[in-house]
């Protein structure tokens, strides 16, 4: 695929994207190829293959006769990090936050705690550097290079787990982390508690203390549902 047909597939795979995933294409919805080719004005090869990508993640379905269906919304793939993104920048943004970020609480605090027992001192010093990272940049309106810092402390906890199913959600945390910042539901500077509570973490997992590690995460968890209620209520 050269470099502007991958433009192109993109730039019409985010538009259906977002179509489908805001419902102004709702579920028995039927897309044909010829009307996608001429409405984004791209060949037909470019509109299957961005479809075959959207089936990949279960959004639609592709039927002889009949064309190319939305598929309802439980069948989604909602674990897909663009999926996840389209979803987030919708109108039901509030809900997509709370729904992800209850997830994230019912799952970081026992990775932080597996964490605990089985990082290595390289994730240790890894962890650390990014608390800190995440200190240097909570104060000035510097909330995209807290988001690089806070989206790698996650994916360390992540993959210090030792479990595999959960170092795979690093993605879709990352995505949740972003649409916060990006959709603009953080404060301007983060909630220094917070701040504290990743610095506590990282020493919990350095100390090897999973009890701590799975309280403070619990406690992270409670914080953000706390400024979703105000900032996305």
């Amino acid at each position: 695929m050269t470099t502007q047909s991958q433009g192109l597939h993109t730039h019409v795979l985010d538009a259906l994207g977002l179509e489908i995933s805001s419902g102004q294409c709702p579920p028995g919805s039927v897309l044909r190829t010829d009307e996608l080719a001429q409405r984004f004005d791209v060949s037909r090869t470019v509109i299957r293959e961005v479809i075959r990508v959207l089936e990949s993640m279960h959004l639609v379905e592709s039927r002889r006769r009949v064309g190319v269906t939305v598929r309802p919304t439980e069948t989604w793939n909602v674990y897909d990090p663009q999926v996840i993104r389209w979803r987030l920048a919708g109108a039901d943004r509030p809900r997509q936050l709370r729904s992800l970020t209850v997830l994230r609480s019912a799952i970081e605090p026992v990775a932080a705690s597996l964490a605990a027992r089985h990082a290595t001192a390289e994730q240790c010093a890894e962890l650390t550097e990014r608390a800190l990272g995440m200190v240097a940049t909570s104060r000035g309106h510097q909330l995209e290079g807290y988001l690089e810092h806070d989206i790698a402390f996650h994916r360390i906890v992540l993959n210090a787990s030792g479990n595999e199913m959960f170092a795979r959600l690093g993605d879709v945390v990352a995505e949740v982390l972003a649409g916060r910042t990006h959709h603009q539901v953080m404060f301007e500077d983060p909630d220094p508690a917070a701040v504290t509570l990743h610095v506590r973490l990282a020493e919990a997992v350095r100390e090897g203390d999973p009890e701590a590690a799975e309280r403070i995460t619990k406690d992270i968890a409670v914080g953000a549902l706390h400024e979703l209620d105000v900032l996305a209520p």
